[in-house]
């Protein structure tokens, strides 16, 4: 079963012709057409475009065929020492130096003074003729 039919696949289920298909994804008409024929195979734009809009389907089945169709595993299939350890973007059990709950303080430094302008005068150029 190739590409193609996966797609069609998708729009049995969804009881959605190839216009509005193309329509919900955002690509051109022809564009769907010419990979519903088989004259071109999809570019990852469009496949990922697909699995944006049918976030349902599992995205190696649909590229490759394997797996179910349906993306009806959680997230949770990390084991679960993996997942443990996964930080997350608001972590607060993070190791660091500081042990306490205090925000971090930054250092003091002492910035130099910056030295005098070393600008030069100006000369005039004198016209040449």
């Amino acid at each position: 079963m190739d590409i193609k039919d996966r797609i069609k696949i998708i729009m049995d289920k969804e009881n959605i012709l190839s216009g509005a298909f193309a329509e919900t994804i955002g690509v051109q008409q022809s564009t769907l057409s010419h990979i519903l024929n088989g004259r071109n195979n999809p570019s990852l734009d469009v496949v990922m475009k697909i699995h944006q809009k049918y976030n349902y389907i599992n995205i190696e089945w649909l590229l490759y065929g394997t797996g179910d169709m349906n993306t009806n595993v959680p997230s949770t299939a990390m084991p679960k020492k993996e997942k443990e350890k996964e930080l997350s973007l608001f972590a607060t059990n993070l190791p660091s130096g500081n042990k306490t709950n205090e925000p971090h303080k930054p250092e003091s430094r002492k910035e130099s003074a910056s030295p005098q302008s070393t600008e030069t005068p100006m000369k005039e150029i004198e016209k040449l003729m």
